[in-house]
C-alpha cells in the first residue's frame, strides 16, 4: 500500500435496505481497524424515542428539540440511548418506517450533520447510508453503492425475521421495500443514489463473503494508487 493509506480517509458504503451495506461495511472497518457510522441507526433512535414520547412524524420542531436532548452512543455493536441498549428495539419494520420519514425532512438532517462528521477521526472511517457518498463526505477516498432487487433483498428480510419468530408475510414485505426505495429516491433532500464517482456493486448472487471480498478489492485498489 503506498503512503496515502497512511493518512486517515474515509470509506463511504450506500445503497438501499436489504442490499447488505451494514454487514459489509462492519467487515470493512473491522478489517481495516477503522471506525463505524451506521447512519441509519442514528434515524432510528431517533425514530424510536420520538414514538415514544408519541410524537408523530411531522412533529418536526417537537423532534428536533428531542435531538438535542438525546444522548447516542455507540458502543462496539450496542446502541444505547443515554443508558438503555436500544439494539435490538430500533430494527422493527414501524420504526424504520417512521425513521424513513424523519429523514427526509430537511431541518433534522441538519441538526445531525456535525454528529455523524464527528465519526471521522484517526485511523479513518467507514460511513453507512444513503448519502454518505453524496451529501455527507463527498471527497470521501473511496465510494461504493451496494444494491439488490427489491425480491432479493425481501427475501433477505424475510429469513431475518423469520429467524427471530416474527410473523411476516413475504408479500408484504416486498411492497414496504419498494415504497421505502421510492420514497428514499424521490425525497428532495438527501435522495437515495449513488455518487458519481462511486462502485457499483450488485450483491444479488453474492453469499456476504463474496460481497465483502468484492468491496476490499475495490478499496484496495483504490488506496494502493
Amino acid at each position: 500500500m503506498s503512503n496515502l493509506s497512511k493518512k486517515p480517509f474515509i470509506i463511504t458504503i450506500d445503497g438501499p435496505a436489504g442490499a447488505g451495506k451494514g454487514t459489509i461495511s462492519k467487515l470493512v472497518s473491522q478489517n481495516m481497524g477503522f471506525h463505524y457510522l451506521d447512519s441509519g441507526a442514528i434515524y432510528r433512535v431517533i425514530a424510536f424515542e420520538a414514538n415514544q414520547k408519541g410524537l408523530a412524524t411531522d412533529q418536526i420542531s417537537q423532534i428536533t428539540e428531542l435531538i438535542d436532548e438525546i444522548n447516542i452512543q455507540f458502543i462496539g455493536d450496542k446502541i444505547f440511548l443515554t443508558d438503555k441498549d436500544v439494539s435490538e428495539l430500533i430494527r422493527s419494520e414501524d420504526i424504520g418506517k417512521f425513521a424513513s420519514e424523519i429523514a427526509k425532512n430537511e431541518e433534522i438532517r441538519k441538526n445531525i450533520l456535525e454528529f455523524q462528521k464527528s465519526f471521522f477521526k484517526p485511523p479513518g472511517l467507514v460511513a453507512d447510508g444513503r448519502d454518505m457518498g453524496t451529501v455527507i463526505f463527498p471527497k470521501a477516498k473511496v465510494k461504493i453503492f451496494l444494491t439488490a432487487s427489491i425480491q432479493e433483498r425481501a427475501n433477505r428480510r424475510y429469513k431475518q425475521l423469520i429467524l427471530k419468530e416474527k410473523d411476516v408475510n413475504l408479500t408484504d414485505l416486498f411492497q414496504r421495500i419498494k415504497l421505502r426505495d421510492e420514497s428514499d429516491k424521490n425525497r428532495k433532500i438527501s435522495p437515495l443514489k449513488a455518487a458519481n464517482d462511486a462502485y457499483l456493486v450488485k450483491t444479488d448472487n453474492l453469499s456476504i463473503k463474496q460481497s465483502y471480498e468484492k468491496v476490499m478489492e475495490i478499496i484496495k485498489s483504490k488506496i494502493d494508487r
